[in-house]
C-alpha cells in the first residue's frame, strides 16, 4: 500500500474543484492509495506519495511518478515526490519549499519530460500536466484539463464538430454540480425515444434528439474526465449504450421505409443484413486486435487513425442518414449506411489480417504515437491526431 500526503493549498478551483478536491478524487481513481494527514502517524508503509496541493496533476502524470521514485519536478520547483518510507519527511519538506536545498539530497530527480507522453485509452499522445495553479493561469489550465480530456483519435464530428460546444454543457454542469452519469442517463433515454421516432418515421425529431444524444454522449465522459468523477456504472452504462443502439437506429429507420424502391440494388432484407453483419463483424475484429499488443486497431498505424474519422460508427452514419433526410430520401441515406457500414468492416478486416502478419513476423504490436520518431516520421499525421487541439481553445 501506498501513502499519500497532500501538503500546502490552493483556493483557485478548476472545473469546480480545488486542488486537494482534485488530487483527492485522482488518488481515489486510482486507487491502492490512503491519503493521512500526518506522516508521523501514518501506517509503515513502503512508498509514500507528496503532492503539493497547489498544482494540477492528470492522472498521466500521477501514474508515471508511481511507476518511479524520486522528486518529480517543474523546472526548479520541487513539485511532487515518490520515495520510500526511510526519506519521506525529507521529500516532504522539500516538496513544501520552492527550490532544492543546497547540498542536493540524496534523492533522485525526475523532470516531468521524462514521464510517459502516450496515453492508450484515449489515443493520444502529449506531455503529462504538471503546473502550478495561480489566479492568472487558472483559465488555461481548465482549457488543458478538457484538451487532454478528449481522445486524439475519434470521429471526425466528435473530433471538430464538438470540443467548443460541448465545453460550454461541461462548464454548466460543473458549476451546477450535475453529475457525468445524470447526463448519461438523460442521453439514454433521449436514445430510447429516438429509437421510437425513427420506427414512427417521425424522421426530423428523430434526427433532432439523436444528434443531441451524440453531443451529451461527448458531454459526460469529458465531465467526468474534468471533475474526475468517472465510475464503474457509468463507464458501463456509457460504452454499453455506445455499442448496442447504433443498429437498432438504422433497423427502426429501415422499418418505418414504407414502400422503399432501391436505388443501389438491394432490398430491405439485404440491406439489414449488411448492417447487422458489418456492424457486429467490425466490433468483434476491434476486439480481436486487442490480443495481438497493447494497441487499438486505429491506434496501430496513421492509416488507420485517419480511417477512424470516417469510418461506419454512429455519427457519420447519423449523417448520412440526415443527408438522405435533406434530400427528401430517407431510403437512400439507410443504403448509403448499409452499404458504408459494410464496406468499413471489409478494410478493418484487411487491417487485422496484416496486423496477424506483422504480429507473427515482428512480435507484439504497438501504436505509433508511441514511437519517439512519430512527430518526425508523420507529422502530419501526429500533428492531428496526438490531441485534439480544437478542445483547447
Amino acid at each position: 500500500m501506498t501513502i499519500a500526503l497532500i501538503v500546502g493549498s490552493s483556493e483557485e478551483r478548476l472545473w469546480g474543484l480545488t486542488g486537494r478536491e482534485r488530487i483527492a478524487r485522482q488518488l481515489r481513481q486510482i486507487g491502492g492509495i490512503a491519503r493521512v494527514q500526518d506522516l508521523n502517524a501514518a501506517p509503515d508503509t513502503e512508498a509514500v506519495l507528496v503532492l503539493r496541493a497547489d498544482y494540477a496533476y492528470d492522472l498521466p502524470t500521477l501514474t508515471g511518478l508511481l511507476r518511479r521514485e524520486g522528486l518529480l519536478m517543474d523546472g526548479p520547483v520541487p513539485a511532487a515526490a515518490h520515495v520510500g518510507r526511510a526519506v519521506a519527511a525529507t521529500a516532504a519538506d522539500i516538496v513544501q519549499g520552492s527550490t532544492l536545498p543546497k547540498p542536493a539530497p540524496s534523492i533522485p530527480v525526475i523532470d516531468a519530460g521524462e514521464l510517459d507522453a502516450f496515453e492508450a485509452d484515449l489515443r493520444k499522445t502529449e506531455p503529462p500536466l504538471l503546473q502550478p495553479i495561480t489566479a492568472a493561469n487558472a483559465s488555461a489550465l481548465e482549457n488543458r484539463l478538457y484538451g487532454i480530456s478528449y481522445k486524439g483519435i475519434t470521429d471526425f464530428i466528435t473530433k471538430w464538430w464538438w470540443p467548443v460546444p460541448a465545453k460550454a454543457m461541461v462548464r454548466i454542469c460543473a458549476n451546477g454540480g450535475i453529475t457525468p452519469n445524470a447526463v448519461t442517463c438523460t442521453g439514454f433515454a433521449l436514445m430510447l425515444a429516438t429509437c421510437w421516432l425513427f420506427h414512427q418515421g417521425f424522421y426530423l425529431w428523430g434526427l433532432l434528439l439523436g444528434w443531441f444524444m451524440t453531443y451529451l454522449d461527448t458531454v459526460d465522459g469529458k465531465l467526468a474526465r474534468v471533475t474526475v468523477q468517472s465510475s464503474r456504472f457509468g463507464h458501463w452504462l456509457d460504452h454499453g449504450m455506445d455499442i448496442l443502439h447504433p443498429p437498432f437506429w438504422y433497423w427502426l429507420w429501415g422499418l418505418s421505409l414504407a414502400g422503399f424502391e432501391p436505388r443501389l440494388g438491394f432490398g430491405i432484407e439485404a440491406l439489414m443484413v449488411f448492417i447487422l453483419a458489418g456492424y457486429a463483424g467490425g466490433r468483434l475484429i476491434e476486439g480481436a486486435f486487442h490480443g495481438l499488443g497493447s494497441v487499438s486497431l486505429f491506434a496501430w498505424r496513421p492509416f488507420d487513425a485517419w480511417f477512424r474519422l470516417f469510418t461506419a460508427r454512429r455519427n457519420p452514419c447519423l449523417l448520412l442518414l440526415t443527408a438522405g433526410w435533406l434530400v427528401n430520401e430517407p431510403g437512400l441515406g439507410f443504403e448509403l449506411v448499409a452499404f458504408w457500414t459494410l464496406l468499413s468492416s471489409i478494410v478493418m478486416l484487411g487491417r487485422l489480417a496484416l496486423a496477424c502478419c506483422v504480429r507473427i513476423t515482428r512480435g507484439p504490436l504497438t501504436s505509433w504515437l508511441a514511437q519517439e520518431d512519430a512527430p518526425h516520421k508523420h507529422p502530419r499525421s501526429f500533428r492531428t491526431f496526438s490531441s485534439t487541439r480544437r478542445a483547447y481553445g
